[in-house]
């Protein structure tokens, strides 16, 4: 899946921002921000750039298969200067996630302390002695169903906090095998009267129902605010698209 994804990246294409100081992407699922522990030779947000634009720092990341605004810093100065906003919490993100599930609540706040790499997974836990705060506010969006698409805005950045937050509500992210059951979208699922080939079809959605739709940050140089805002990959689009039409 790696190579299918990222090896045909033009990276003209994700621009959505660049200037002397800054550089903002709409990164695409399946591209790791960073190279991959396990083969260093995969392609990644930061090798891929900076064959492009020249030296890059990265000021946050996303895990692989989510999707959306990707901040990253030209210059040291700059990197330092976002890197503040970040730790400071002055840095304003909006995620949407497709979850399996319909929540008996319109919004809620979610204040769970969290463990990163807590089990032999790798995977982030509820941890009540030694985890840190994390605090994520979730507003439904739409629902269909059996699955809803649900706003999560994260007050602050632990590793896979959405994911694990939401997971903890019975609301995993789909296509989430690492706190959820890994299933995806599939147009059986939605259709009425649908009739499958003798093969199972591929899914809708097969990967992470992930997106990092926006995030509001303060310019480096003109201290201006600044949205940056990304939209949704084919995939994510047309599995919305499909909901919406069969809603039930």
């Amino acid at each position: 899946m790696k190579s299918a994804v990222t090896l045909k990246i033009d990276p003209d294409e994700l621009l959505l921002w660049i200037d002397d100081d800054l550089l903002a992407i709409n990164k695409p699922p399946g591209l790791p921000t960073l190279p991959d522990g396990y083969d260093q030779t995969a392609p990644h947000v930061k090798g891929l750039l900076e064959g492009r634009y020249g030296p890059l720092w990265i000021v946050h990341r996303l895990d692989r298969d989510t999707s959306g605004v990707l901040a990253l810093a030209r210059n040291p100065a700059t990197h330092r200067y976002l890197s503040l906003q970040f730790e400071n919490r002055t840095a304003a993100k909006i995620y949407h996630a497709l979850v399996s599930g319909s929540p008996p609540w319109e919004e809620r706040r979610v204040a769970l302390p969290l463990r990163p790499d807590a089990d032999r997974q790798h995977r982030t836990l509820v941890d009540a002695r030694q985890g840190k705060l994390a605090v994520t506010n979730l507003r439904v969006l739409e629902r269909f169903g059996l699955f809803t698409l649900v706003e999560a805005r994260p007050e602050t950045g632990r590793a896979h906090q959405i994911r694990v937050h939401l997971a903890s509500l019975g609301l995993a992210v789909v296509a989430d095998g690492l706190y959820g059951s890994g299933a995806g979208v599939y147009l059986s699922q939605i259709k009425p009267r649908y009739k499958p080939s003798r093969t199972q079809a591929a899914p809708l959605l097969g990967r992470l129902g992930l997106h990092a739709c926006a995030l509001k940050i303060q310019h480096p140089d003109t201290g201006d605010l600044i949205n940056l805002e990304a939209p949704y990959p084919k995939d994510f689009e047309n599995t919305l698209r499909n909901l919406r039409k069969f809603r039930r």
